[in-house]
């Protein structure tokens, strides 16, 4: 038998080994008070919808007893449990486990973590509340300990034995996620949390690519950056037409600037017009109408 390595492993292991499936009425089950995920893909949460319509839920979710009678508290599954909800189940299959508050919140990182469709952002804030778990330690305090270590292995500090002994336990948590190495980790995704609020929010929300996030932040200007961000998320800009509007906006400012930033922007509008739905609405058609009137007033008057 292959060795079972994790919390996640075990509770598996048991409901595949469990000859009847037990099932739960979906109003008896209640979500933690605090979820280590935020975000769920619309489109892929529709798709599993559609599968659980069909199939139903084929894999049990994990719950555990939540302290008043009759009521149990999900652990792992929350997508399969909001489709049955969405879909209009009354039962769901589960796998009832007497779980401490840290062993629930390991597990349901765990879970998320080993999915693929998480994003950057949620990924690492899970990655360091596992961390801060194993490790006995606040959150705040694992990337400290992350560079720490980071130095240690390029040489740049001395070793300590502290250091040495909470690294094993660090390489043992990003084994078991599986999904990217701690020295990647430091380089790739512990910079996240220097991003600007809302350039972080756009990437929790998965509005923003993580390349286009990581331009984006390259505008030092608070209201540049915001403007171009709303404008990469609106208009769905690709990574090229972002490193082309941040050149224009490093570019040296010249006399003829503020003609060509309207000239600019006109098109910007024209183009956005011609994509949006507002040729479907007769109250904006009209107001549509009366602004080209004032424009073509104020273009044809020469005075």
């Amino acid at each position: 038998m292959a060795r079972r390595n994790s919390l996640k492993d075990e509770w598996q292991f048991e409901a595949e080994s469990t000859s009847d499936k037990q099932s739960l009425p979906i109003s008896s089950i209640v979500l933690p008070p605090s979820q280590p995920r935020r975000y769920f893909d619309p489109e892929k949460l529709r798709q599993l919808t559609e599968s659980v319509r069909q199939h139903g839920v084929l894999e049990p979710v994990l719950v555990r007893p939540a302290g008043k009678e009759g009521l149990y508290e999900l652990v792992a599954g929350e997508r399969r449990f909001r489709a049955a909800q969405e879909v209009g189940l009354t039962d769901i299959p589960v796998t009832v486990r007497e779980l401490s508050d840290e062993e629930a919140l390991q597990l349901a990182l765990v879970e998320n973590l080993q999915r693929e469709d998480l994003n950057p952002v949620e990924e690492t804030e899970g990655i360091l509340q596992l961390l801060a778990l194993r490790l006995k330690i606040e959150p705040i305090d694992v990337p400290p300990l992350l560079y720490k270590m980071r130095n240690e292995a390029i040489g740049t500090v001395n070793q300590n034995v502290l250091i040495n002994s909470q690294a094993e336990a660090v390489q043992a948590v990003f084994a078991e996620v599986g999904t990217i190495t701690w020295e990647s980790f430091v380089t790739s995704r512990l910079p996240l949390l220097r991003l600007p609020p809302e350039i972080l929010e756009a990437l929790r929300s998965g509005k923003l690519a993580y390349t286009k996030a990581q331009a984006i932040a390259r505008v030092k200007d608070d209201n540049q950056r915001k403007e171009l961000l709303e404008e990469a998320v609106s208009q769905d800009l690709s990574l090229s037409q972002i490193k082309d509007k941040i050149a224009v906006l490093k570019s040296p400012k010249t006399s003829n600037d503020s003609e060509l930033s309207l000239r600019s922007q006109i098109d910007d509008v024209l183009q956005l017009a011609k994509r949006s739905k507002v040729w479907d609405n007769p109250k904006k058609q009209r107001k549509l109408e009366k602004i080209l009137a004032d424009l073509k007033t104020l273009i044809s008057n020469t005075d």
